[in-house]
């Protein structure tokens, strides 16, 4: 059994440990708090962009856009992986990176090939240590992401689809549910097909100015965009929602432990001086 100065010293470093945690948890409480703003934020646009592509899927227009286009066969898949770029964060990456690597397995035993982008650094890693293919990678995105952070990695993904370097497009992510709970998904975001965009309500007639490649082009590139960004951003939210709870269970398990070595100290304390009182005694009746 250790002594009494070991689990002192045991004692001070677990309080010293208690105090790291419990000052990251109030940090990361206070940036969730602006995280989930800046995420609902952008809830609007994306809703209302998206009904704009869910039209035009549907519409018919003289010029169709590639990303309207689904592909007969697929041979090469396009892969977004959003992730934190610093851990501390509970099961919240290996959560993502399990479903990216379920389906990464499926592609390959479908001959199908896999070319990744990497948004932050948890999956960039893990992609490197599996040996994919990554195009372009963004890390350290920070706790305000910007798209002009994002679009230099992003565009590398829309030409290659542009360019018919692949047939699909898609992102794996954490949607943020609530403060305890957060999922990962996966996305498709090309082609843009009628089926993922959801069916509109009406049909929508168009006139374009200046032509219809032109405003195609911005409107479903933008689109495209608006939904890597608005996934980057629920991805901040859940990531801070997790180390918040992460540390918060941290702490109260270190509380837990001090408790316990309080007591075996005391014990212990308690085994010594009765062992000195016993000592003196036996030492009195002897003289």
């Amino acid at each position: 059994m250790p002594g009494t100065k070991e689990i002192r010293m045991k004692i001070r470093s677990v309080q010293n440990t208690r105090k790291i945690t419990k000052a990251m948890e109030m940090v990361a409480a206070s940036k969730m708090r602006r995280a989930q703003e800046r995420m609902r934020a952008s809830r609007p646009y994306v809703e209302k962009i998206l009904n704009v592509a869910a039209h035009i899927s549907h519409a018919n227009p003289e010029y169709r856009h590639p990303f309207l286009i689904s592909r007969d066969t697929v041979k090469r898949v396009g892969v977004i992986v959003v992730t934190t770029d610093k851990g501390l964060c509970g099961a919240l990456n290996t959560n993502v990176l399990r479903l990216v690597l379920q389906q990464f397995k499926d592609w390959q035993a479908q001959g199908e090939e896999v070319d990744v982008c990497c948004i932050g650094g948890k999956g960039a890693g893990f992609m490197q240590r599996l040996g994919a293919n990554i195009l372009s990678q963004v890390t350290q995105v920070g706790d305000r992401p910007s798209m002009e952070r994002l679009i230099g990695a992003v565009k590398v993904m829309l030409n290659g689809y542009m360019q018919d370097r692949f047939d699909q497009l898609r992102i794996f992510g954490t949607r943020f549910i609530n403060t305890m709970k957060q999922e990962p998904v996966m996305l498709q975001l090309l082609p843009l097909t009628g089926e993922k965009l959801g069916i509109p309500s009406g049909v929508w007639d168009y006139i374009y100015e200046p032509d219809a490649k032109a405003v195609l082009d911005q409107v479903l590139t933008r689109y495209v965009e608006s939904v890597i960004y608005q996934v980057v951003v629920e991805n901040g939210a859940c990531e801070q929602s997790a180390r918040m709870v992460a540390m918060k269970a941290a702490s109260d398990n270190a509380g837990t432990l001090i408790d316990e070595l309080t007591l075996i100290y005391n014990k212990n304390r308690q085994a010594a001086i009765t062992k000195e009182i016993s000592e003196i005694v036996g030492g009195a009746a002897a003289v």
